[in-house]
């Protein structure tokens, strides 16, 4: 087999190799029969070759090329020679060139794949994970990994250059309260008492600033036992970093910089930083979330001052109770059948509001839904919000938080329907994002084959969002409770009245959003254990509860801790960004499914008694109605 080891991949042969004896290593993608001249496409992670087994070889290399079915691992010697004219491809690497086969050998068979690897997305996701070794062979999610890989390094090489450390942190920790619930590990050695896996390795890298290192960053693998969605997994991966003495000005230059540094290296694109700043209000007033897509407007927009004037008694009441109306203008969609605005209203339902109501703008003026309310005023309407024949109007009335996060849903489901928020454009040619590198057809995933078309690209709008509350009220509990962290700086001027108005409180943390996703949180943390701990009794804790929870680091700021501040962003959300893809799954090797378990090795799973009898634990049994 010695003589069989592979002396090029599938991926770099062209026309300056033709006349040179090769040997291959890769899996049957292929197997085309064209009048007695046998073709296979072999594919290795690098791309695809063409072989071609003429009508005269030899009667053993067409007995062999016989059995041959797809994703046979096999061994192909040959000669590298010209395609003629017709076929050649210029859309894929190699298409230049064809491999004429000496000599074939079966390094390993393939049962049917459940699948065909060029047609993945056709499987439903399901079956794509319980064969995830076979998804992963995709073109898809080859190039989703590779590029994953080329991101890690690029951060990684960025943050070296820049005089950060890479440290790492445990993973066994003491449990703590950071806004999910916690995955638990029984101690063997001490009975009854557990670990827990850490959500984040926030107060590690506080101490490690109170240790001086100053600049520390980790590819931290973080664990939260929350429910899984597109863009959450139980376990997922986050670039953490803490720095001393620094303000949040340093933090956004320096993300903006790396971001900067990483899209050019693995894209090709340059970002253009700085990115824009919102506020938390502006961003719900504006958009009606404060992860707004601004890769189109489509602003929300107050209509309390006109909304009263007219005779529809539902915002009447609204606005009589301190409420308000807020209004979305949805151009050249006054088509919209009556089913299709009732779908964009069980979409503001999900979010709180009690309805969704509606006007058309017409050449005759304003139609359907509640515009008999406001036909007095249409002209004022329709001024007031810059709308224009053709045009949908949607209403929400309601306290000002549920009427623009819910009209804010609504306007994202929009953004989707209208094309406008697609995970990105095609690919850019040759990109990591690229597709097929066979150049023969677009996958059956809806990716593009490399020779994209010149200025096609993905869309990326970034931007910063700031000035958060420090806390929220908690109506369940009657109380306040921290709105992101406890460990927070509040702005300087609320520090002196913090306890006379919680709520008014601002505090320096910061949100990074791309394209509508949440990419990174951070926040200028408190290093003065006094403040500390008056945050601590806002939130409801006690002396002895902060002090079993935070002892640790409550003593190690005993000891002249810096002021210090970080950011998280999330490698899987940044790289699924990248990719063009709409769930993170897409971008992890071995991911969970949405009920957060593996059914390739079938996890989670039951475990031997002996394993419990050891570890002092026992198993209640509860009625799955329960």
């Amino acid at each position: 087999m010695e003589e069989m080891k592979r002396t090029v991949d599938c991926g770099t042969l062209n026309s300056q190799s033709a006349g040179k004896r090769v040997v291959l290593n890769g899996w049957v993608h292929r197997l085309r029969d064209h009048g007695g001249i046998k073709f296979i496409d072999l594919r290795d992670r690098y791309g695809i070759t063409q072989v071609v087994l003429d009508p005269d070889a030899q009667e053993g290399l067409l007995d062999t090329a016989s059995e041959l079915k797809f994703e046979y691992c096999i061994a192909v010697e040959g000669t590298v020679r010209p395609r003629p004219g017709q076929m050649v491809n210029p859309r894929m690497p190699t298409g230049e060139i064809e491999v004429q086969a000496v000599r074939i050998v079966i390094l390993s068979k393939s049962k049917t794949p459940p699948f065909m690897i060029d047609e993945r997305t056709e499987a439903k996701e399901e079956l794509r994970f319980r064969y995830r070794y076979l998804d992963l062979r995709s073109f898809a999610m080859q190039r989703n990994i590779r590029l994953r890989h080329e991101v890690t390094f690029a951060v990684r090489d960025y943050l070296v250059g820049h005089g950060f450390y890479e440290i790492e942190t445990p993973t066994l920790i003491r449990s703590t309260p950071e806004g999910a619930r916690d995955f638990l590990v029984p101690s063997r050695i001490q009975r009854s008492m557990f670990y827990a896996l850490p959500q984040s390795p926030q107060l590690y890298k506080q101490l490690l600033m109170v240790s001086g290192f100053d600049r520390y960053f980790q590819i931290a693998h973080c664990f939260r036992d929350e429910d899984a969605r597109g863009d959450r997994q139980p376990e997922h991966t986050q670039i953490d970093i803490e720095m001393s003495f620094v303000s949040k000005e340093d933090v956004f230059a320096l993300i903006e910089e790396m971001l900067h540094f990483v899209f050019k290296k693995t894209l090709q694109i340059e970002l253009p930083i700085p990115f824009p700043r919102l506020t938390y209000h502006e961003a719900m007033d504006r958009y009606g979330t404060d992860k707004p897509d601004l890769r189109f407007e489509l602003p929300l927009m107050d209509a309390s001052a006109w909304a009263g004037e007219g005779s529809f008694q539902v915002f009447q009441n609204v606005l009589k109770e301190g409420g308000t109306v807020r209004a979305l203008r949805a151009p050249n969609l006054g088509s919209y059948s009556r089913k299709q605005i009732s779908e964009l209203e069980e979409v503001a339902k999900i979010y709180g509001a009690k309805g969704l109501a509606w006007m058309k703008v017409t050449e005759e003026g304003l139609q359907g839904g509640i515009s008999r309310f406001y036909a007095d005023i249409q002209d004022r309407v329709v001024e007031s919000l810059k709308a224009a024949n053709g045009d949908l109007i949607l209403l929400v009335g309601s306290d000002w938080k549920t009427a623009c996060t819910s009209l804010g849903a609504v306007r994202t489901r929009l953004g989707e329907r209208m094309g406008l928020t697609a995970p990105g454009a095609t690919p850019v040619a040759g990109s990591p994002a690229a597709g097929d590198p066979s150049g023969s057809e677009p996958l059956g995933d809806g990716s593009s084959p490399a020779g994209t078309p010149e200025g096609s690209t993905l869309e990326f709008k970034f931007c910063w969002i700031v000035d958060f509350p420090l806390f929220e009220w908690n109506e369940e509990k009657d109380k306040w409770d921290p709105a992101h962290h406890m460990f927070t700086m509040p702005q300087a001027p609320y520090i002196d009245s913090l306890e006379k108005d919680p709520g008014a409180v601002k505090c320096e943390l910061y949100d990074l959003v791309g394209n509508g996703v949440e990419l990174a949180s951070g926040s200028i943390r408190i290093h003065d254990p006094e403040l500390q701990r008056r945050i601590f009794s806002i939130a409801g804790f006690s002396e002895e509860e902060a002090e079993r929870r935070f002892g640790f680091l409550m003593k190690s700021f005993q000891y002249g801790p810096p002021p210090h501040g970080g950011i998280a962003p999330g490698l899987d959300r940044i790289v699924m960004l990248m990719a063009g893809e709409s769930t993170i799954r897409d971008v992890i090797a071995f991911p969970k499914n949405t009920v957060a378990a593996s059914p390739m090795d079938e996890c989670p799973s039951e475990v031997d008694p002996a394993q419990l009898e050891e570890l002092g634990l026992r198993i209640i049994e509860t009625d799955p109605q329960e």
